[in-house]
């Protein structure tokens, strides 16, 4: 009977740590992302709005594996924008997932543009829309940020927690991709950026 409670206490500790971890790990991001805004000459935010970058709280079951299988030989397709640009994409490849019990799926792209910069050689694009857009999130749909280098063995961890609004939720005149209909979820992602709280 010591035996099992000592391990449930044990258990307990191990749970509240990994949480603690995760939330640090989450604040961090989100500290990083801030001071990106004032790095940037191309940011549409100033110090002074930061303050109204809002977020859902971290939750780690929005953290998820996903199973990455490569599209070979996809052809440049143009990518709609909320600006009536179209930017040039390719289908990089496809993540199966489950979030909460449910079989998902997600297209990553890759800018053939963003490509031929050293920076961004290994980046990709993964563009969501889903059910608390225009109601807790921006309507226009969120990003998520993804590096070749975070594919290890066919295995990708997708952070919901990290998903973030484009430039166009906070001021007119930028291009931002429209996430496809293919990457329309059914789901509640509660998780990541919320609404800006300031009217642009």
């Amino acid at each position: 009977m010591k035996n099992i409670l000592n391990l449930a206490i044990l258990l307990l500790l191990c749970t509240n740590v990994i949480a603690q971890n995760f939330n640090e790990e989450t604040e961090k991001f989100r500290k990083n992302y801030k001071e990106d805004f004032l790095k940037s000459k191309n940011s549409p935010l100033k110090k002074d709005d930061l303050s109204y970058l809002r977020f859902f709280e971290p939750d780690s079951t929005y953290r998820v594996t996903a199973v990455f299988k490569r599209i070979q030989k996809s052809r440049p397709f143009e990518m709609p924008t909320y600006s009536d640009t179209n930017k040039t994409y390719v289908k990089y490849g496809e993540l199966k997932f489950r979030l909460h019990g449910r079989k998902q799926s997600l297209t990553v792209y890759r800018s053939l543009s963003l490509q031929t910069l050293p920076q961004y050689r290994d980046y990709l694009f993964l563009p969501f829309k889903d059910k608390t857009n225009g109601v807790e999130s921006y309507g226009g749909g969120r990003y998520i940020d993804l590096r070749t280098g975070d594919i290890k063995e066919n295995i990708v961890i997708l952070d919901f927690n990290k998903a973030y609004n484009p430039y166009c939720a906070y001021s007119d005149g930028y291009h931002c991709p429209i996430p496809p209909s293919s990457n329309h979820l059914s789901a509640r992602i509660e998780a990541g950026e919320k609404n800006f709280g300031k009217e642009h």
